[in-house]
């Protein structure tokens, strides 16, 4: 497994980015797959949870089409996110600009951009996220959300 996280700090609220990467266990197209597709994501999503909690996901993966995710440990405190796919290209590429809230109704809109590169040993997740109001919420994605979602997808696909 390698892994990677850091961002650039800036004035600007498009320039506040993040960069992540991960090597994961699989092809490119399966690691595309588990990335996209609802049911493969509700697995991977509370894989490492030991309490079961809400995970509701609709994907229409298509250029303009959304996905919806709403999740957290019960039905009081839930996070939401719904992006829209502006760029698809299968399995190499993806582009979104996602829309987020946590469960005090915060909202935040960054972009990401997600590629799939073959390498030994599986598929290199690398991630570029921007748009983040400000450095310490970049970081904290960068720390905790990516490295978590790097987390359950390998656990997932090394389940498979």
């Amino acid at each position: 497994m390698t892994e990677q996280t850091g961002g650039a700090t800036a004035d600007t609220t498009e320039a506040i980015e993040l960069r992540a990467e991960r090597t994961l266990p699989a092809t490119p197209e399966e690691v595309f797959d588990a990335y996209t597709d609802a049911e493969q994501q509700k697995i991977w999503f509370s894989i490492l949870d030991e309490e079961p909690g809400v995970v509701e996901i609709e994907v229409d993966l298509r250029v303009g089409g959304r996905q919806v995710a709403v999740w957290g440990p019960d039905r009081d405190t839930l996070f939401r996110e719904e992006q829209v796919f502006l760029e698809i290209d299968r399995p190499r590429r993806l582009v979104t600009e996602s829309t987020g809230s946590d469960p005090s109704g915060q909202t935040m809109t960054t972009r990401i951009v997600v590629t799939f590169e073959p390498v030994d040993g599986g598929t290199l997740m690398s991630v570029v996220q921007s748009g983040f109001p400000t450095p310490e919420i970049r970081d904290f994605f960068a720390s905790q959300a990516w490295v978590g979602a790097f987390d359950r997808i390998e656990a997932y696909l090394a389940r498979r």
